[in-house]
């Protein structure tokens, strides 16, 4: 019965493509969607997300760019932070840490706290298997470097 309904009705869930995505494209996709969680992807917020890339993740200006470029394709097409947090999974933990440090330092970025910015970055750690502790500390060295 089973067998016959599956060749009458097909397959009813399409096989997703698994997409090879770099975890340093996801991770600068994921900041670029911080960024945009109060509605304004301002030019300020670009810089540091660029200037992020370089320094947590030792890239040069030169590939922070392409990194960043296609971070910010990446967060235009993303339908769920649960596609892009599966690849940055595969960096090490304080790689991840780096990324919620960088997610806060983001969302400090234009001056003004956003409860929406703090809820997306705790969803984003619970994701990343990132504990509160961790969280925390981040949050703590991003407020003491922010403008």
């Amino acid at each position: 019965m089973r067998s016959f309904l599956s060749r009458l009705f097909g397959n009813s869930r399409p096989e997703a493509p698994v997409r090879d995505l770099d975890p340093y494209e996801a991770a600068a996709a994921l900041l670029v969607e911080a960024a945009l969680v109060d509605g304004v992807y301002a030019n300020l917020e670009s810089d540091m997300i660029a200037e992020i890339l370089v320094t947590s993740f030792n890239m040069s200006a030169d590939r922070a760019d392409e990194v960043l470029q296609r971070g910010e394709l990446l967060a235009e097409e993303a339908t769920d932070t649960h596609a892009l947090t599966r690849h940055v999974k595969t960096l090490s933990q304080g790689e991840r840490a780096g990324v919620i440090e960088g997610l806060y330092r983001v969302s400090f970025a234009d001056g003004e706290a956003c409860k929406y910015e703090e809820s997306f970055i705790r969803h984003v750690a619970s994701l990343l298997h990132i504990d509160d502790v961790t969280r925390a500390h981040a949050k703590k060295r991003a407020e003491l470097n922010a403008p």
